[in-house]
């Protein structure tokens, strides 16, 4: 089987720290994480291309720790792509995704990352203040929390958009973190 497991949600979510759960008992020639850096010009205009590449083989599972979907919230909130690119997406995800489960017989769940503007509030005063998580805390994390309405926006027509029956969202709620 090829199964991609997909984590989105807010930053501080607890994305990064789900997948860790994830694999510490995985055998690490089973799998892959996939955590993907800013795209170059050319992956700006090739979205899907720039994931297809790190789609799971046959017997392994790939855990995207942010996907493709940041296309559908993060980079239009933030201004990191055009309307343009934005609505390119939002037609064809669906399209691209039942291709890749239907042609390549990849198993795709997605899951949503779901807390409260107080919780990463929270969760950013203590990635501040840890030794051993400081470096979590990016220039991007400041500028999120002025935009908590707009990334709300943008994840509620994502949701609106690109859940299909063959590849719904799970929506996950992360306040808690051991629960």
């Amino acid at each position: 089987k090829k199964v991609a497991i997909v984590f989105e949600g807010r930053d501080a979510a607890g994305k990064g720290s789900t997948i860790k759960r994830f694999i510490e008992y995985l055998n690490p020639r089973g799998f892959r994480v996939v955590a993907l850096g800013v795209p170059t010009e050319e992956e700006k205009n090739n979205w899907f291309g720039r994931y297809e590449k790190h789609l799971p083989n046959a017997g392994e599972i790939v855990f995207f720790d942010r996907s493709w979907y940041n296309r559908a919230v993060v980079e239009p909130a933030m201004g990191y792509c055009t309307e343009e690119q934005y609505m390119s997406f939002m037609d064809n995800v669906i399209k691209w995704e039942e291709k890749m489960i239907k042609r390549q017989g990849l198993i795709l769940i997605k899951f949503w990352f779901s807390i409260t503007k107080e919780k990463q509030m929270k969760r950013f005063d203590l990635r501040q203040q840890s030794p051993l998580k400081y470096w979590k805390f990016s220039p991007n994390d400041a500028k999120v929390v002025d935009k908590w309405e707009i990334i709300g926006q943008y994840k509620n027509q994502m949701f609106n958009n690109t859940a299909s029956r063959t590849s719904p969202w799970v929506i996950i709620n992360s306040n808690d973190k051991k629960i």
